[in-house]
């Protein structure tokens, strides 16, 4: 996963986006129901980087060989810490077909839900005009 590792370290979210699969879902730490698809997964992605601040990959998990990686990170937002884990399962294509992330603490988690849910109208406009 050092591509993408690489891209999201570079804050280049338009590499991020060339290397997510159209059908890519991904699971939210402060939502319940996942989103489908590349266009979303790029706008809650896009606006993620803006959210998070001293955002930094601290250790990478898994056989770079293998289908599934894992990528813990350390973030703040706001004045909370957060520590977090990027799950990632790539395709034949080598494409990231699942992308689901895990946060703790419960006060970081919540911190990041209000600042992504003050942003989700933009998102949500952000991935109807990438796939129109």
């Amino acid at each position: 996963m050092h591509a993408f590792r690489a891209a999201v370290e570079a804050d280049d979210i338009d590499a991020v986006e060339a290397l997510l699969a159209e059908d890519v879902v991904f699971t939210s730490p402060v939502v319940f129901k996942p989103y489908p698809g590349k266009a979303i997964t790029a706008a809650i992605l896009r606006a993620v980087s803006q959210v998070f601040e001293d955002f930094r990959y601290v250790r990478e998990i898994g056989d770079p060989a293998a289908p599934d990686h894992a990528l813990v990170f350390t973030a703040r937002v706001g004045d909370r810490e957060l520590t977090g884990c990027d799950f990632l399962h790539v395709n034949e294509e080598g494409l990231i077909d699942e992308f689901m992330v895990m946060v703790r603490p419960l006060s970081g988690a919540h911190a990041l839900a209000e600042a992504m849910g003050a942003r989700f109208d933009e998102i949500a406009k952000e991935a109807e005009a990438r796939s129109a």
